[in-house]
């Protein structure tokens, strides 16, 4: 059978690039998300006007702090941006001769504590600003006496993140309890937290001094931007760290339609009918788990109450009397189909999820029968 791999828009068909199906949720090497109509609608009406970007900047971030209850907001470049910006912020605050000393961090409070669970490639954003990393694990000891021992004359900020796999045996308030009695901030990396929509207010609600979410995963907004939001003298400090300012995040530039995105994004985000996005995409994995559920050697399940995944996704658990090709061989073979089809494995075991929430209509048909093509096929 013949797939048609056009995505419809016409220069990306010109240009050769095929669509894929995405079963892997947001995820930024395969797009993000795909922007809600009222997204596009406000980035077009703005690209025919010239404005003032820091008004425009500080005129968004109070948008955002009215949606995530922080004293200030910006517009970012990503999460990426957003933890880049933390870093500086907390290092060189809104000192012009230490904004311009980045990332030169010699003789300036440069530390920045991370737990050992909360370590991921995102980190070297953190490094890029000029934080040294001090990476800490409890060890035999009580993780709250062990941080507290940690904390010195040199600690900038104590970072907490929120992601997939990832965890700390201090919750984030009680983090903040201790970090704030030595007058430390707590910055927190919650890129993939939206939905649902109290992550908007959680963090700052526990105690964070900053929080960054990506633009471009739950929230729908433009790809290439995120939110930063916090406390006024820190976001400021973020802001004059970056563009249009000559700061280290000068490279990190969000346009104005950028900006214009993003607050329309949030907004529609707050907006939506979760409830009916949720079904929607609960019919969707129905779908693929019916088509699944009698093959031999797996375990197809549904998974909807778990906050490390995106949606109720189906996930498919391999049993010991498996004797096919493990989930990353069936991965791998999904991936080089046309139409490409993109699914997740986990770092839990031998396993293979499907997200709901990136696919569009049709596609979980189209999962379904590849999936089951891939795993019956050794039985032939």
């Amino acid at each position: 059978m013949a797939y048609d791999t056009r995505t419809g828009s016409l220069l990306l068909d010109e240009l050769g690039v095929q669509r894929i199906i995405n079963g892997m949720g947001w995820i930024t090497t395969v797009g993000g998300s795909i922007m809600r109509p009222g997204v596009v609608e406000a980035m077009a009406e703005s690209v025919n006007f010239y404005v003032d970007l820091h008004e425009l900047n500080k005129t968004a971030g109070n948008v955002i702090a009215r949606y995530t209850g922080a004293e200030a907001g910006l517009v970012v470049a990503g999460a990426g941006a957003g933890l880049l910006l933390q870093a500086a912020a907390c290092i060189a605050g809104s000192d012009p001769d230490l904004i311009t000393q980045l990332p030169n961090t010699e003789g300036i409070k440069n530390e920045i504590l991370l737990y050992d669970g909360h370590v991921s490639g995102y980190a070297r954003c953190y490094r890029a600003a000029g934080a040294k990393l001090n990476i800490w694990n409890e060890g035999d000891e009580d993780p709250k006496d062990k941080l507290k021992s940690l904390i010195g004359r040199q600690t900038a900020a104590v970072a907490y993140l929120f992601h997939q796999w990832n965890r700390c045996p201090i919750s984030l308030a009680e983090v903040a309890e201790i970090a704030h009695e030595r007058g430390v901030p707590v910055i927190v990396d919650a890129a993939v937290m939206l939905p649902p929509v109290d992550s908007l207010t959680r963090f700052i609600n526990d105690g964070a001094d900053m929080v960054t979410f990506s633009g471009g995963k739950g929230l729908r907004g433009p790809q290439s931007t995120g939110i930063l939001c916090g406390r006024a003298d820190l976001i400021e400090a973020a802001r004059q760290n970056n563009s249009p300012n000559h700061g280290i995040g000068r490279p990190a530039k969000v346009t104005k339609e950028g900006v214009v995105g993003l607050v329309a994004a949030l907004q529609l985000f707050v907006d939506a009918d979760h409830d009916a996005e949720w079904a929607e995409w609960q019919g969707m994995t129905n779908a693929i788990v019916d088509d699944l559920r009698d093959i031999p050697g797996v375990d197809i399940r549904i998974e909807d109450n778990d906050p490390d995944r995106q949606g109720p996704n189906t996930v498919v658990y391999f049993k010991d009397d498996w004797d096919g090709p493990d989930s990353q061989t069936i991965i791998a073979n999904l991936a080089a189909r046309t139409p490409s089809i993109r699914l997740g494995y986990g770092k839990r075991g031998n396993e293979i999820f499907v997200a709901p929430v990136t696919l569009q209509a049709g596609d979980e048909a189209e999962v379904s029968k590849a999936l089951r093509e891939e795993l019956t096929a050794h039985h032939d």
